[in-house]
């Protein structure tokens, strides 16, 4: 390129998406023939309940879903996210609190929009969804890392983070249950973050997109609900993808105090405008329903929870704790780093040459640590059908040898 063709800083610093680069990777292995298992897409394998699809055919016939509507979404699915807020985290919002967003991603990159300024700080728990930093770089902000491994099960600690805070600290993310480890934070975690948050004049974002998907008795807590005083310095993250099994269907929103709301809608208006009307409607069957359909996934994720645990813990050099929610294991795979592996006898010296090695030779498609702040582990999506999990872990195990 000439030097008049050069790109953006901040798009230069910007990293791309590693779930996804994995993903399209196995998808163009899958189109060219080769017979690739994919564990790297958060994404269930089930189709969309029908009367969701049901409520999306008949919206595509009324002409009113084939006009603009309202950018911060439509007054039913607003209403509906509202009701939907009381009921599952236990307090009340105002619908004008709630913008619909071009799904969850869209919410992460305009909290950040709206919240930041050039050189101002984000505290994140790590492991961290791959997006939260380079979402805060978008916006000129400074990610700052605050790890938490396995001996902690993944979970933060408060003073951890008040040790990360500056004069310039703007906000924290919480997200539980957490992608990448399925780690659920305990009620006093969430409490004291969201007590350090009022304390310290701090906002909370706060993603709760797995928010139905827990096991083993653990709990989604609520920080909103937990502690009352953060809702002025709260924005909620969330979206259909997860629980209705809707990735496709891009319908995500964000639910603030009235002023970060209403900045959130005039940004939008100038990037994207209204959600697409008929994934609104098909949003609007699946958040006003009932939790049926969630509970029946989460049942097979925990057959398939159980059964890709053991799985890893039986490879040599794999170490995987049980994790409580979402729907990853994330697996310790430091014991396989400069050994020969398969049956060239490839070495890998990181996480993320392992996954490509993993990718390349055994047609295994997994998610590196390092794009989530973790080098030394991998992130298996078990989101796919039974017998495409029992193939991977054999292979995986197969050519480690």
């Amino acid at each position: 390129m000439a030097d008049w063709q050069t790109l953006s800083e901040r798009i230069n610093n910007v990293a791309p998406s590693a779930t996804l680069a994995v993903d399209s990777k196995a998808k163009a292995m899958k189109a060219a023939g080769v017979d690739v298992i994919g564990f790297g897409a958060g994404e269930p394998n089930f189709p969309t309940p029908d009367y969701v699809v049901e409520a999306a055919a008949e919206a595509c016939r009324d002409p009113r879903n084939h006009r603009y509507t309202p950018t911060a979404g439509l007054p039913e699915l607003r209403e509906a996210i509202a009701a939907k807020t009381l009921r599952d985290s236990g307090y009340a919002v105002d619908p004008g609190q709630v913008v619909v967003t071009n799904g969850g991603k869209q919410a992460v990159y305009e909290a950040f929009q709206i919240l930041l300024d050039e050189g101002d700080e984000v505290i994140i728990p790590t492991p961290y969804w791959t997006s939260y930093p380079e979402a805060v770089k978008l916006a000129g902000g400074v990610p700052v890392e605050v790890f938490a491994g396995a001996d902690r099960g993944f979970e933060p600690d408060i003073e951890a983070i008040e040790a990360a805070r500056t004069e310039r600290t703007k906000a924290i993310i919480v997200t539980s249950p957490s992608n990448p480890t399925g780690a659920v934070w305990s009620r006093g975690t969430i409490e004291a973050i969201g007590r350090w948050a009022v304390e310290h004049h701090v906002w909370v974002v706060s993603d709760e997109i797995y928010e139905h998907l827990n096991y083993d008795g653990a709990r989604t807590a609520y920080v909103g609900e937990v502690v009352p005083e953060v809702r002025d310095q709260l924005l909620v993250l969330n979206g259909v993808a997860k629980t209705y099994a809707m990735t496709g269907w891009r319908v995500g929103w964000m639910v603030a105090p009235g002023p970060v709301a209403k900045a959130a809608a005039k940004l939008q208006g100038h990037m994207t405008s209204n959600v697409a009307n008929v994934p609104q409607r098909a949003a609007l069957a699946a958040v006003a329903g009932n939790l049926d359909a969630v509970v029946a996934m989460r049942e097979a994720f925990d057959v398939r929870r159980r059964a890709i645990v053991a799985a890893l813990n039986a490879i040599d050099g794999v170490r995987c704790p049980t994790p409580t929610g979402a729907f990853y294991a994330f697996a310790d795979v430091s014991g396989l780093l400069g050994r020969p592996l398969g049956a060239n006898g490839s070495v890998a010296a990181s996480s993320s040459e392992l996954a490509a090695l993993l990718l390349d030779e055994a047609h295994v498609a997994a998610v590196p640590g390092e794009a989530f702040g973790a080098p030394g582990y991998l992130r298996f999506s078990y989101a796919l059908a039974d017998d495409q999990l029992a193939e991977g872990m054999r292979r995986f195990q197969a050519w480690v040898g």
